[in-house]
């Protein structure tokens, strides 16, 4: 009897692995029902012979965002909500504006990839990895025309350095990212953390933490 080569043996077991692999999700969670039409993990399809050229445009890029905020900064969303042509597609993008010393606060994309392009202005931008390497920030000063990318899932950040307004584009690797702002979601969730729970994860007097809430 002839045995197959290592290699195709290793090719073979991959695709098995591969092919019994479950799709990426593409929300938080996709609680199982009997009816099938309310809730999918995506979104249903239109009548492709109903499809136009309309549904593969978005506009939503074309005027900068209100940085008239606390934070001095406006992400503009073009994934799957704001634009039904990327169903499936697997990709999206956000527009970013800064006002001076604007910032795009410390966030995840828990299900995709993020790639920058600073279009105008300076930002710092950086991320930090997971706990297996010791949380480490690896953080870099971008100009016009360059390009940084963050990995799925990790922390990151962009913040205006300079002394304009700043633009940048991120192109993200899923329809449906998903953004989870860590300030928010530690000291903002509904109903809020146990401020026993966060004294002690922060190591903080418990007033620090009554204090934090509160701003949210």
């Amino acid at each position: 009897m002839r045995f197959l080569p290592i290699s195709l043996l290793i090719l073979a077991l991959a695709t098995a692995t591969a092919f019994a692999y479950d799709p990426s999700p593409l929300q938080d969670f996709c609680v199982a029902i009997n009816d099938p039409k309310v809730f999918v993990n995506g979104k249903f399809c239109k009548d492709p012979k109903q499809v136009t050229a309309e549904d593969f445009l978005f506009k939503g890029f074309r005027y900068p965002g209100n940085t008239a905020n606390p934070l001095g900064s406006k992400v503009t969303p073009a994934f799957v909500d704001q634009f039904p042509g990327l169903n499936t597609l697997g990709i999206s993008m956000a527009r970013i504006d800064f006002a001076p010393d604007g910032l795009n606060p410390p966030h995840t994309h828990p299900r995709g990839t993020e790639i920058l392009v600073v279009v105008e202005g300076t930002l710092l931008v950086g991320f930090v990895t997971s706990n297996q390497l010791n949380n480490t920030l690896l953080t870099k000063v971008l100009y016009k025309g360059d390009v940084f990318v963050f990995p799925i899932g990790l922390i990151h950040f962009q913040l205006n350095i300079g002394k304009t307004p700043a633009l940048a584009f991120a192109a993200l690797s899923s329809q449906s990212p998903g953004v989870i702002t860590i300030a928010n979601a530690v000291f903002g969730s509904k109903p809020p953390i146990s401020p026993d729970v966060l004294t002690k994860a922060f190591q903080v007097d418990k007033k620090v933490v009554d204090y934090l809430q509160a701003q949210f």
